[in-house]
Order: C-alpha cells, then structure tokens, then sequence
C-alpha cells in the first residue's frame, strides 16, 4: 500500500489540474514552502540519525555530499522542475525525454528510502504534490500531445515506488542502500532548502510563508 501513495500523489494533483485548470498559482507556493520545510525536517529528523549508524561517518558523507552534487547536475536538464520551475519549450511531436529521465532518476532515488524508513514517505508525498501539480500545468499548456502527457505523467507516478521496490527486492541495491539513502539525504537537502531560499525572493518578509514552514517543521517533529 505504502508503494502505491505517490502515484496516487501523482495521478489525482493531474486529474485536479485537468479539470479546474488553475490560475493562479500563490496557493501552489505556500504549499510548495510547506513541503520544503516538511521535507527538511523529516530528513534530519528520520533519515540522517538512520544512515549515520554506521561506522564509516565519513564516507556516508561524501554519499550525502554526491546527492546533492546529482541533484544539481539533474537540474540542467529538468531546469528546476523539482522545486516547482518549469523553463522548457516542448515540441508538439516530440516525447520529452531528457525531462523525462531527469524527472524519473530524481524520482528513483527519493523512493530508495521509502523501504526502510515509512515515515519518510509522508515528506515525498508533500513534495510531490505540488510539484506533479505544476508539471501537469506545464504539460497541459505545451504544444505537448495529449498521449505523450498521459504517458509521461503515468510513467512519472511509478518511478518513486519503483525505487522503493528495488531497494526491497534487488539485491545490489539493496546491499548499498544506506549509501543510496545518503544520496537521497543529498538530493532532499538540496530541493528542499531552494525551495525554502525561493520562498523569501527578494528577502521580503511573507507571514503566509513563514507560518507554513514552521508548521511545516513542527508536523514533522511530532511524527
């Protein structure tokens, strides 16, 4: 069951924008800080005190330091679609795939935790709302077909759980998967903080988004 949440996640953020068609976008970033802040603090709260178990601190670290340095190297091609940024120009006849790929290997990585840690999904969750909701926007107004969104946004939905299953059921994954947690660690460090430097754009202060990052912090601490 737990496998099946974010493509549900996924599949019903799209279904909602197919049918109300969203204009304006404020709520999508109040619920966009709140899921870097939930994010955040799930993974220091969860994930790091797990990985750091080991003996070996130092190399968890580099692992750690490496998802980050991924998650970077993904976001020339996904232009930041992670953290609620679409900047592409997609061709009407034309499958996206390097969208696609970074999209889907991001997606991979963030479902290695999911198998040893469950309250980690409920951050995943959080962050894959609004994320599906704006790539759905994006996808729907493109000159994109409609059969190539539907593949693309079936496809998407999958890739989390499917990180999940092999780190459950491969046994080369699974063998390494405190280190792929780190790089995991890294790549949720690296979204979730961007998402919560974007949300204080020009250093004003917003009330509306200072009270959902500390909500955010605080569900996360009594989960």
């Amino acid at each position: 069951m737990i496998f099946l949440l974010p493509v549900l996640a996924v599949l019903v953020s799209f279904a909602v924008v197919y049918v109300t068609k969203p204009k304006n976008q404020k709520n999508i970033q109040l619920l966009l800080a709140f899921s870097g802040a939930f994010l955040l603090a799930l993974t220091f709260f969860e994930l790091l005190p797990e990985v750091y178990e080991t003996e070996n601190t130092k190399s968890i670290a580099l692992f750690i330091l490496a998802g980050i340095l991924l998650q970077v190297f993904l976001e020339f091609f996904s232009k930041g679609a992670e953290h609620g940024h679409m900047h592409l120009d997609l061709k009407k006849n034309r499958f996206p795939f390097i969208l696609f790929l970074s999209l889907s290997l991001h997606a991979l990585i963030e479902g290695v935790p999911i198998a040893n840690d469950g309250t980690i999904i409920y951050g995943i969750l959080v962050h894959k709302v609004p994320v599906a909701i704006i790539l759905s926007i994006f996808l729907i107004n493109s000159n994109l077909k409609t059969v190539y969104t539907l593949l693309f946004i079936g496809l998407f939905s999958l890739m989390t759980p499917l990180g999940g299953w092999f780190a459950q059921n491969v046994e080369f994954v699974s063998s390494y998967a405190n280190e792929l947690t780190a790089v995991a660690i890294g790549v949720f460090l690296h979204i979730s903080t961007v998402v919560l430097f974007e949300s204080a754009q020009n250093h004003a202060f917003n009330l509306g988004k200072l009270v959902v990052i500390i909500l955010g912090i605080g569900i996360a601490y009594f989960l």
